[in-house]
Parts: structure tokens; sequence; C-alpha cells
């Protein structure tokens, strides 16, 4: 029986070279990556490190203060959290409903679902591709990085007119956004069904 792999970025099907340590299959088409040597499961640590990281992050990002604004002699400084609560205390319920779900909740359940997808040997190969449709459908609400970019711009805008500073958050922000794009890079959702596409080579 012939192992064949469809390519994730084209859809073109490809008879699999066995892969000696170190080498990778590329997509005639393409030049997607299809296989790695040692398979998808090569990179499971890669994307259960990132995702871990950026599940420790996220709590400071959240939590602290991430930005500290200066004007006319008033100091005032907000976490996203506490920002998103008081647009809802203030009457702005659909716009800070948005901002809780696109920025705080959905981000954290990505980054939860990566962490269980890394956990490949001790769930069933079902609910794995559950757990990655689901991803993939937070994927496109979850907008932290934008979030993120909304907030430099805004900085930008705001010229001379206010005195800020970035907070403790800022850092812990930018790591857990960068760490959380890596792992959803990473995992390669061949992995989960690898061991079915094992070329059967005995009876």
């Amino acid at each position: 029986m012939q192992h064949l792999k469809t390519c994730h970025c084209c859809g073109l099907i490809h008879r699999m070279p066995a892969l000696a340590p170190g080498e990778r299959a590329r997509c005639t088409r393409c030049d997607g990556i299809l296989a790695r040597a040692g398979g998808g499961r090569a990179a499971v640590g890669c994307t259960a490190a990132a995702a871990l990281g950026a599940f420790f992050l996220y709590w400071p990002a959240v939590l602290l203060p991430i930005l500290e604004v200066r004007q006319l002699g008033q100091h005032y400084q907000s976490s996203l959290l506490r920002g998103t609560l008081e647009l809802i205390s203030r009457g702005n319920l659909l716009v800070g409903g948005v901002v809780l779900l696109c920025s705080i909740i959905f981000p954290l359940l990505k980054i939860v679902l990566l962490i269980e997808l890394s956990l490949l040997s001790l769930l069933h190969q079902r609910h794995q591709a559950f757990t990655y449709r689901a991803m993939e459908h937070l994927g496109k609400w979850s907008m932290m990085d934008v979030m993120l970019l909304a907030l430099l711009v805004m900085l930008v805008k705001l010229g001379n007119l206010v005195t800020f500073h970035f907070g403790p958050a800022a850092i812990a922000f930018v790591l857990c956004v960068a760490l959380s794009m890596l792992a959803s890079i990473s995992f390669d959702s061949h992995a989960i069904w690898e061991d079915d596409d094992e070329p059967n080579t005995g009876e």
C-alpha cells in the first residue's frame, strides 16, 4: 500500500518517500512542507512549549496595567480586562462585549485548545479532530494581535497630547501574542491521523 499525503496548502496529492533524519518532503506545486522526518509529531513539542508559554504569559498580559497615561496632571493606568469591564459598565455593551469575547475570552480558549492538541497520545483521534476544527474557528475571531496593533496606532495618534508609558503587562502581552501564533503555525494537523496513515508493510 502506497503512502499518500495531501498538501494542506494547495491540495495536491503526493506519494510520500522515506525520509532520512533531518529531511523534509515538500510539495512539488507550492513548495509547502508535507512532512518532516519523524512525522508531524516531531513538531508537537514546539507547539506544546509555545502554547504553555502563551498560557502563563496571558494572565499578566490581561490583568496587569498595560498602559499608564498622564494628561493635564492626571494619572491613569488600566489593564485590558479592567478597560473592557469599564466599557461595559459605562453602557457600551456592544463594543465591550466584542472586545471581551474576541480579545480576552477567545484567545484564552485558543491557547487552551492548542495545549490540548499537543497531548496527541492521550486523546482519541476524533476528539483531536474536533478540537482542531474548534481551534481553527476560534482563531478567526481571536483578535489579541489586532488589539496590539490598535494599541500601537492609538499611541502614535495621541502624539504630544498626552504622556504615556507602557505598563508591566506590555512585554507579556507582546510575547503572549507571538507564542500563540508560533504554536498555531508549528502544529501539523497531519499528526492527528498519522497512525492511520502509516503504510501497511506486513500482514
